[in-house]
């Protein structure tokens, strides 16, 4: 089984956040695959964390030699699909792409962003529900 993960999963499981276990537990034995956009933002996610004093540089490095060990496969998206979407949705670009990945290969999406899954449900891509 396949199943598209976000910067919010990968961000939650890398940094030890409560829902941790349960994304842990929700992805054994399926194959994650996100949108290569993924990948920048998970720097962007660890530099902002760094800005505002929330980790050290050392932790932020730590967390992206754990990244790298992820079995993630990033996938190209269409970004006219993409900017379609987010005309449609009245979302980001970024969310869009998760969008358009997920849907294109009729796959759940798992995401801790509300918005993001109410977006997606909108377009029709099924959802995982963190309990």
């Amino acid at each position: 089984m396949n199943l598209v993960v976000d910067t919010s999963v990968l961000m939650a499981v890398l940094t030890s956040e409560p829902e941790r276990t349960i994304l842990i537990s929700l992805t054994l034995g399926v194959d994650l695959i996100a949108p290569i956009s993924v990948h920048w933002e998970i720097g962007n996610a660890l530099s902002a964390m760094l800005k505002r004093k929330r980790i050290t540089l050392q932790q932020a490095l730590s967390a992206l030699s754990a990244y790298e060990k992820i079995p993630l496969r990033h996938v190209e998206v269409s970004m006219m699909e993409a900017v379609r979407i987010a005309s449609e949705l009245s979302i980001y670009a970024y969310d869009a792409y998760l969008i358009e990945c997920a849907f294109s290969r009729r796959v759940s999406l798992l995401s801790l962003d509300k918005g993001l899954l109410t977006a997606a449900k909108q377009w029709g891509v099924s959802i995982v529900e963190v309990p």
